[in-house]
């Protein structure tokens, strides 16, 4: 992998500042959209009409290994590899009126950290020059034992936040899988590395997913809140004998899975919890129910989704 062969490292980064001050358009204090994943299954041209049509602040932006971003939607692909892509996609975006709140990566740290340090500072460089802050990476484990994994990726992520001091960027790991919904992995983890650049993707709805019950799953957003850097808002409506009682992981989740505004979860104090953990990022739906449901509701709830999570931001 080296998918900016071609272009110098500072060649490239000189490029950046004037594609920052493209996709820097003013948001409100947490501002609220959504995954990109979210706008192709809309039906809209391209995913800029499908962000206007729901109204989105902002947008979390899936990039691959090698620098596209494939569930942007539009005549032509987008990229990262070149700083005439970079300034594109920055133009693109500040004329849709929203902006990237965080770039979306599926690292595999168990299997290639030397890989995902060097992809991830490449990307995280990039990412500063646009003025995106925040990128949410995977610390998931496969087969390794929970202990021999811990002790095995807390260097490779010091290192990624080392090689990434010149930026503002922050990583946060998601609460994701068997591994990062673990408070006894996901607090050792935020504690050995000791970074403010290295935190938490929030996503409301795995914790509850992995079978925490309804009361603990506030408990655990609390302990993670000063670490969040960005968040995936989902939401669960169990049964109501299944909602505070510890269930299997991931016990009929995909029966059960709801928006954010119909689940059990209350997003007003998650968001209050947020908030007076001194948090001021973005409110980022993600709703995995959009494939099994009529293509004709599915803008209007997503829709529905953002404007509920403006109302509870204040």
């Amino acid at each position: 992998m080296d998918a900016m062969s071609s272009v110098s490292r500072r060649a490239f980064l000189a490029a950046l500042p004037a594609a920052a001050s493209l996709s820097a358009a003013a948001a409100p204090r947490n501002p609220v959209g959504c995954r990109d994943a979210m706008l192709k299954p809309l039906g809209e041209p391209d995913c800029w009409a499908a962000a206007k049509r729901v109204k989105a602040e902002v947008l979390e932006v899936l990039v691959d290994e090698k620098l596209g971003l494939p569930l942007l939607t539009n005549a032509q692909p987008y990229s990262l590899t070149t700083p005439a892509e970079v300034a594109r996609v920055a133009h693109d975006v500040a004329a849709a009126k929203v902006k990237i709140s965080a770039f979306c990566v599926a690292s595999r740290f168990d299997t290639r950290p030397d890989f995902e340090v060097e992809f991830l500072g490449k990307l995280a460089h990039i990412a500063d020059g646009m003025g995106v802050r925040a990128m949410r990476i995977d610390v998931v484990r496969n087969r390794i034992p929970m202990e021999e994994f811990l002790a095995s990726v807390v260097g490779p992520l010091k290192k990624l936040v080392a090689s990434t001091s010149d930026t503002q960027v922050r990583f946060g790991m998601e609460n994701h899988g068997n591994t990062g919904n673990d408070p006894a992995f996901l607090l050792p983890v935020l504690e050995r590395v000791g970074s403010k650049r290295f935190g938490v993707t929030l996503d409301t709805g795995n914790f509850y997913w992995f079978g925490h019950p309804l009361s603990k799953v506030y408990e655990l957003i609390e302990m993670v809140a000063p670490h969040v850097v960005h968040t995936h808002c989902k939401n669960i409506a169990y049964p109501a004998d299944k909602r505070d009682v510890q269930r299997p992981m991931g016990w009929e989740y995909a029966k059960y899975e709801a928006p954010v505004d119909k689940g059990d979860l209350d997003f007003k104090r998650v968001v209050a919890i947020l908030k007076k953990a001194g948090y001021t990022g973005d409110l980022c739906v993600e709703n995995e129910t959009l494939g099994r449901m009529p293509e004709s509701e599915r803008a209007g709830v997503i829709a529905s989704e953002i404007a509920y999570l403006k109302q509870v931001r204040g």
